[in-house]
């Protein structure tokens, strides 16, 4: 894949609404998109971390044991499921006690099935020519597209005091709801698919 076949793809793979898309739009509606920018770290270190060994010795360990991506698409699903039901329960709560947390971006990047296609399909092998080139792009398009999440979320909540009390109640909720259904189908291609 060419540098131009890959920039596209990787935009159009991060711009897709997922887990960590939307807890990074859901702090820029909570603190606002400066403050959430300190999420970043979080989340290019959860990317990394997945990415990297996958594009190196992802392959060779899948072709050896081919259930291993089932059973990490099932703990994904699980820890997605798991961030919808906090959401939903914490829907009512000040923000302070409902934050997106770095930890949280961390572990959802991490487990985030994207990586899956990052590491196994869209970047090249970790001794190619073009690895770390593309590498380098792919880290420029995740700080690009999660500030263009939370930019989003943070345009969301403007008014009274009231009334952002009332659209961060639901955007908490919509947020859980979102994350229910992609936990859902991540686990129905894992067990159905």
């Amino acid at each position: 894949m060419g540098t131009f076949e890959f920039l596209i793809a990787t935009w159009a793979i991060l711009l897709t609404p997922g887990p960590t898309n939307t807890l990074l739009a859901l702090s820029g509606a909570q603190i606002g998109f400066i403050r959430s920018l300190k999420l970043l770290p979080a989340e290019l270190s959860g990317y990394l971390l997945a990415v990297v060994p996958l594009a190196v010795i992802g392959a060779k360990i899948l072709d050896a044991w081919p259930q291993m991506a089932g059973a990490i698409r099932l703990v994904a699903a699980i820890w997605v499921m798991y961030l919808a039901a906090k959401l939903w329960l914490q829907a009512g709560k000040a923000i302070e006690q409902s934050a997106v947390t770095a930890r949280r971006v961390f572990v959802t990047t991490l487990l985030n099935p994207k990586a899956l296609l990052f590491g196994l399909v869209l970047l090249p092998p970790g001794d190619a020519l073009l690895f770390l080139p593309h590498l380098g792009i792919f880290v420029l398009s995740i700080v690009a597209v999660a500030s263009l999440w939370a930019t989003a979320g943070s345009a969301i909540v403007k008014g009274t005091v009231q009334q952002n009390a009332r659209r961060r109640m639901w955007i908490h909720r919509c947020a859980a709801a979102w994350l229910a259904v992609l936990s859902a189908g991540l686990a129905a291609e894992d067990l159905f698919g």
